[in-house]
């Protein structure tokens, strides 16, 4: 049977990635992936005139699944960021990103990390409710709602219950922000109750970033806001050795977008020598999503033996491989 996903190859060094996942899914699925690509972006801006054009969203919603690249939003543009748009376009209100070591990967400063940051995302500061409320003052409203409170939390228990995990965290600043931190938190509480078998620590913000620097086997899955999650899944993909590693999905109630978690690196652009991994492991995830569990464990087999042997490997993992070279060798695993 084949699937359709959509494929928005993204920009900078975005369509280098996205082509060495596409070499590494189709050798895991012998081809049955059915690759719809679409444009959206800076690329897409230079295209058409809009970063995310109609073509694009029609595919997204016809397929229900789609994975892409970095994307740029165009300095002086007037648009706000792609990435936001594209997650409130399709109400993709959670934000999943697993943060796992690696084996054999020397630059990380810890061993054994595993933790999942879950994170809402289509509301808070990164709402985009922005003002000039007289010149030189500007105002940006933080917005919570019940609703989307009580879904995200309910998506991360629901995906730790699934997963067989059983502790979770639910990280707050009620201290500064009593009435919108305070609605989270209470909606937390309330779903909570559907599960009495896990155990459900509430912790403030700054301690939680504290906790995973001292030892990131403090917490396991942790349920954020926007602006926090956005922080703090970045703050874990240092723990185990960067952006380059660390995967993501958004995810909505019919469909989902997966992707990278790192930038377009527009420095490298070109050059041939991007990490495709965190790209390649999103893939992983996507398998799962659409069902194919013996594919997305070859990938992830592949991955973890190409890092353990450690011969082929890009700048940012200690190592001289090119992407061309890092994706033949995961082929080859394959």
């Amino acid at each position: 049977m084949q699937i359709p996903i959509t494929l928005i190859p993204g920009d900078g060094i975005g369509p280098e990635v996205s082509a060495a996942m596409v070499a590494v899914v189709d050798e895991a699925t012998d081809g049955r992936i059915v690759w719809d690509r679409q444009l959206a972006g800076a690329t897409a801006f230079e295209e058409t005139g809009e970063l995310l054009p109609l073509d694009t969203v029609e595919s997204i919603v016809r397929n229900r699944v789609a994975i892409k690249g970095p994307l740029q939003t165009p300095v002086g543009s007037g648009w706000r960021s792609i990435n936001v748009a594209i997650r409130q376009e399709l109400d993709l209100y959670a934000c999943l990103r697993p943060v796992q070591s690696l084996p054999g990967h020397s630059l990380s400063r810890y061993e054994n990390v595993d933790l999942v940051v879950v994170r809402e995302n289509t509301e808070g500061l990164y709402a985009g409710r922005e003002h000039e409320v007289v010149p030189g003052v500007v105002e940006a409203l933080k917005i919570v709602s019940r609703k989307a409170s009580e879904r995200i939390v309910r998506f991360g228990f629901e995906y730790a219950r699934n997963e067989g995990r059983k502790k979770i965290t639910v990280a707050h600043k009620t201290a500064v922000m009593p009435q919108s931190e305070g609605l989270f938190v209470d909606s937390a509480v309330r779903v909570a109750d559907e599960f009495p078998f896990m155990q459900v620590d509430f912790v403030k913000f700054d301690n939680v970033v504290m906790d995973l620097a001292l030892d990131p086997s403090s917490h396991d899955v942790i349920i954020l806001g926007n602006l926090d999650g956005d922080l703090l899944s970045d703050l874990c993909a240092g723990l185990v050795g960067g952006l380059g590693l660390v995967p993501g999905a958004n995810i909505g109630e019919t469909t989902a977008v997966f992707e990278a978690v790192h930038g377009t690196a527009p420095d490298i652009a070109g050059q041939g020598i991007a990490n495709p991994i965190a790209l390649i492991l999103s893939a992983e995830m996507m398998l799962r999503y659409v069902g194919e569990h013996g594919a997305a464990d070859r990938v992830r087999g592949a991955v973890e033996q190409v890092m353990t042997e450690g011969t082929v490997l890009t700048g940012d993992l200690g190592g001289t491989a090119t992407t061309a070279e890092i994706t033949r060798a995961l082929a080859a695993a394959i």
